[in-house]
């Protein structure tokens, strides 16, 4: 089993909170825009349909920090055995109400017991930035031990040299929470020290709605 005890963040009850709070406000957005649907960006989508194609039947997939289940879905559909799990019951909510046909579950990713070479792929899609600085490698250790040899992991994430306190997020105030942004080669130093090797890597422009981001695909060696 993946036993190592994972530092519990001090701020994750608010953090949890924070997104029952806006989780409907986003589920709309996703709806209405298309901001946050990787079907709506053509560079996201062909990072999850790289993602999906690596993993192939190699075993069972995790989303972790699914939101309202869009990736979790679209990976559904293209056929990986995949659930997602989230931090927000409300997420969760609304994950359940949008995709019935998929799993999903409460958990936050401190939080996860994942057997030892279980999965064949792990998604940190824009929902580990939340995780403090000195937590994000322990985090990234559970996913590298759970993968089995050969299984990937994909994240995406903000690009940035500052921590940015958010207090409004969706068309909500009363928010709270930390973007800990990352150098893309922090982050890659980071996957690499979790033990997984990087196999490709998308740098992605400020644009109209958000800053600058980074996309990370690695694999466990064997």
């Amino acid at each position: 089993m993946c036993a190592q005890r994972i530092d519990r963040p001090t701020d994750l009850d608010v953090v949890r909170d924070s997104y029952d709070r806006v989780a409907d406000n986003y589920v709309d957005m996703v709806l209405t825009t298309g901001i946050g649907d990787i079907r709506q960006h053509p560079w996201l989508k062909a990072s999850i349909d790289a993602f999906a194609d690596s993993v192939g039947e190699s075993g069972p997939v995790l989303d972790v920090g699914c939101g309202p289940g869009t990736v979790t879905a679209y990976l559904a559909e293209r056929g990986l055995d995949v659930s997602g799990v989230d931090l927000s019951p409300r997420m969760i909510e609304n994950a359940r109400r949008l995709h019935p046909e998929c799993r999903f579950g409460v958990a936050s990713a401190t939080e996860l017991d994942l057997a030892e070479e279980s999965l064949g792929g792990v998604l940190g899609w824009w929902s580990l930035f939340n995780l403090p600085r000195e937590v994000l490698p322990q985090v990234l250790g559970m996913f590298a031990r759970a993968l089995k040899p050969g299984g990937h992991f994909i994240t995406a994430t903000h690009v940035g040299d500052e921590d940015i306190l958010r207090t409004e997020a969706y068309g909500s105030a009363g928010v709270r929470w930390t973007t800990h942004q990352w150098r893309p080669e922090q982050l890659v130093d980071l996957i690499e020290r979790a033990g997984l090797h990087p196999v490709a890597e998308l740098r992605l422009p400020a644009d109209e709605h958000t800053g600058p981001g980074v996309v990370v695909m690695a694999r466990r060696p064997g």
